[in-house]
């Protein structure tokens, strides 16, 4: 029986590591300017808006773990019906800056009740 479990378990390591995936990288997206600008305000994110909306595809079938490692922190989140999440990361300056509008884009991030990015828009 004892020499059964280490080939198992050193077995179970391999798999587990095995499976993690790398993040995907974000073409003309400085990560740390990203994360810095909270809720837009600087106005450092306007100009990664673009750029960042033409890569939005290697952002879905993330998990929000994965999302956060790779944008920060999100703005604002949203729990909907069914376990759906919401993630807000405001493009423009949010209405909670200092001259920020009340229409300020931002990127929004679906996830469905796996925990899964199933839709990634612009709006």
């Amino acid at each position: 029986m004892k020499m059964f479990r280490w080939p198992s378990i050193l077995l179970t390591l391999i798999l587990l590591y095995s499976c993690n995936k790398t993040l995907p990288t974000l073409e003309g997206v400085d990560r740390e300017a990203w994360v810095a600008d909270v809720n837009g305000c600087r106005q450092v994110r306007v100009g990664m808006a673009d750029t960042l909306a033409q890569q939005r595809e290697k952002l879905l079938a993330l998990d929000q773990l994965e999302i956060v490692k790779l944008l920060g922190n999100p703005d604002q989140n949203e729990l909907y019906k069914r376990n759906q999440k919401f993630f807000y990361y405001f493009l423009d300056p949010s209405p909670d800056c200092p001259g920020g509008a009340a229409t300020a884009r931002r990127l929004v991030i679906r996830f469905n009740a796996v925990g899964l990015a199933k839709e990634v828009a612009v709006e």
